[in-house]
């Protein structure tokens, strides 16, 4: 039986005063990564600037895989992007001594190959400088005024929360962990990852609602192991925090202890993760019914995070 997820998590700059449509067509969510891969003369590995429509990284990671000639664990990327969205991100194939492939043939209705070079190493994932949006919410209702006022508040920080598409559709991530946290169920190692991945963002963004709604979450608390405020990324070791928010941490994660035991298991490393997400270059004009937004995020920090705090996201398209 699915378990039903609350991923209602508190917002923190007073509530959304509008709705809009979000992800009508691709070309409504367009992110970019902030990387510059090195360029030398050789390398056993090419280096390719895509541009993705309505694709998922996997899938062309695939393409570029069978195109040249290479197994799927050949091929590196920074991140996973977006499918229903226009992204433009890096890949790297490991050639070996292998003649190059035809990259050309990889332009398509999906795919467009906007620069190639060789490069030194494998692209390994969250080694970028973050990912730049463009987004457009369509057919905005509500109290703009009010939603003017959230506007003005986004560039001073918003809630740092793992997005829902962390969680899967429906939870459907959250169900898997719980089965094999808490029932010593069995699966599929690629499944596995996705329910340790859920599990510890469901933790963190547990103690992120906690201390939200004590009006705790943008200082440093006393015990705080960093100079800006933190939350678990649970695995093994001993939880850095002391005092008064190892106490509050532990409350908030009593109800998950088998959870917690389970990541330890994994032999994921105790790690922490900051509170506030602060966009770079935040702006944001509005189009006769729709809202454009602009902003520039760190790696591993989820677009939803903010735009939840803005509107009420209509999401069209129906992707998770």
């Amino acid at each position: 039986m699915t378990e039903l997820w609350n991923l209602a998590w508190p917002r923190a700059l007073g509530g959304a005063a509008i709705r809009g449509d979000f992800r009508t067509i691709p070309e409504d969510f367009v992110v970019d990564e902030l990387a510059s891969p090195p360029v030398i003369d050789g390398g056993e590995h090419v280096y390719l600037l895509v541009q993705k429509r309505g694709a998922n990284t996997v899938w062309v990671a695939q393409q570029l895989a069978r195109l040249a000639g290479v197994r799927t664990q050949d091929i590196g990327y920074y991140g996973l992007k977006d499918r229903h969205a226009v992204t433009t991100q890096w890949f790297s194939v490991w050639l070996g001594q292998r003649p190059e492939a035809d990259w050309a043939q990889l332009n398509s209705d999906e795919i467009t190959l906007l620069q190639n070079h060789r490069g030194p190493r494998k692209l390994r994932r969250g080694e970028h400088g973050g990912n730049r949006f463009r987004i457009r919410l369509r057919n905005i209702a509500g109290d703009r005024e009010q939603a003017e006022q959230v506007l003005a508040g986004v560039a001073g920080g918003v809630p740092n929360y793992f997005g829902e598409q962390r969680f899967g559709r429906d939870g459907g991530n959250l169900d898997l962990a719980r089965r094999l946290a808490e029932e010593n169920g069995r699966c599929r190692k690629s499944e596995k990852a996705f329910a340790m991945s859920a599990a510890r963002s469901w933790l963190f963004n547990q103690v992120l609602a906690e201390r939200l709604s004590a009006g705790t979450w943008q200082q440093p608390m006393p015990g705080e192991p960093e100079s800006e405020s933190t939350g678990p990324l649970w695995g093994r070791g001993r939880n850095p925090a002391t005092e008064e928010l190892a106490e509050l941490e532990q409350r908030v994660l009593e109800p998950w202890q088998a959870w917690c035991n389970w990541l330890e298991h994994c032999g994921l490393k105790q790690e922490r993760r900051p509170l506030v997400l602060r966009p770079e270059a935040f702006s944001y004009e509005w189009s006769d019914s729709d809202l454009l937004l602009e902003f520039a995020l760190p790696v591993g920090a989820f677009a939803t995070a903010l735009l939840r705090e803005v509107a009420e996201l209509v999401n069209v398209s129906g992707a998770t």
